[in-house]
């Protein structure tokens, strides 16, 4: 599976809005690799940000 698409089921397994640091404690990436992937995923509209430095599968 992809950085990207682990990333994406952690928010959206969440129920809530997360942090960079707290996607990278649940799926064990590393926070730099994190913040570049949110980056791609907010680009390609699949998660937003609802609040500022959190981030949300966009519904």
């Amino acid at each position: 599976m992809e950085t990207k698409e682990i990333v994406f089921k952690a928010l959206e397994g969440a129920g809530k809005p997360l942090k960079g640091g707290e996607i990278a404690e649940i799926t064990g990436i590393d926070k730099k690799e994190i913040d570049k992937v949110i980056k791609k995923l907010v680009t390609e509209g699949k998660i937003n940000s609802p609040v500022r430095c959190f981030y949300a599968p966009v519904k």
